[in-house]
């Protein structure tokens, strides 16, 4: 338990890290090595709009990033009923079982928090994923996804002009960290230019992991199902699986795409339901 508790103190640190470093890269070398002449640069040049693209992305990625972690289960469980008498810390002491007071509900003993449609703990926000936050950490990962391809792009694109080489043979990319490390040793690659080939490694794995987590966690949506649930052997009710993406992402979903927004008008209807 004190080794999961440390890790949700480092991972948000590494994660907040990671994404400082990307923009730093981004916007004061990447996208500056784009600009030839920036005199003569067009309103609509490439450069430009891939900045523009890259500051979307991440305002997208941060945005719903701050909203899992604002979005507490901690203020949702404070409104749910946990059983006449019964506190959150008789789920501390395991008096009571977790999920026994309302159905899908969860004590992480890591937040010490009670979650309603509980799905995971997710180490990177130091928060639990619920029916509260759910979309938020969806597009946190989307974008995410998107942003680490758009930077394995450009750095790609930097990587190729500083070193005048090509990357249209895949098996330049698959070869690129070993023989960077061994220029690097000997003293022909500067240690700025090995950091950015290592960031893209980073970047790659990344925008992989947070791909497949997306895609992974829209198909337990698409079939009412929760990680946790599936976890447990738990039998949920069948429903269209339209119902199922409105419960999460709301009738106004297309404006949780655009911007960082909370989902009030989903829990609100949840709320009226009951």
């Amino acid at each position: 338990m004190l080794v999961l508790r440390l890790l949700n103190v480092v991972a948000p640190a590494y994660f907040l890290c990671i994404s400082l470093v990307t923009f730093v890269l981004q916007i004061f070398v990447f996208i500056p090595s784009m600009f030839r002449d920036p005199s003569t640069t067009p309103l609509f040049s490439p450069a430009l709009l891939h900045g523009a693209l890259f500051l979307f992305l991440s305002a997208n990625a941060l945005g719903n990033y701050v909203l899992v972690i604002q979005s507490s289960p901690e203020d949702l469980g404070k409104d749910l009923n946990l059983g006449k008498g019964a506190e959150v810390a008789d789920w501390l002491d395991g008096s009571r079982s977790p999920g026994s007071a309302l159905p899908s509900t969860h004590f992480c003993r890591l937040c010490a928090r009670v979650t309603q449609r509980h799905d995971h703990h997710c180490f990177f926000t130091g928060n639990c994923i619920g029916s509260r936050n759910m979309r938020n950490f969806i597009m946190f990962c989307l974008y995410t996804s998107l942003a680490c391809l758009d930077s394995l792009v450009a750095g790609m694109a930097y990587i190729s002009a500083t070193l005048s080489m090509s990357f249209v043979d895949p098996l330049t990319f698959l070869t690129l960290l070993p023989h960077s490390i061994s220029q690097f040793f000997s003293g022909a690659l500067l240690s700025s230019e090995m950091f950015v080939i290592l960031m893209l490694y980073l970047w790659l794995g990344i925008g992989l992991a947070c791909a497949g987590f997306c895609c992974h966690q829209m198909l337990l949506i698409l079939r009412g199902q929760t990680r946790y649930q599936v976890r447990k052997g738990m039998v949920v009710r069948a429903r269209p699986w339209r119902e199922n993406l409105q419960e999460v992402f709301g009738k106004k979903w297309l404006l949780g795409l655009l911007i960082p927004v909370l989902n009030v008008e989903s829990n609100y209807r949840r709320q009226k339901e009951k």
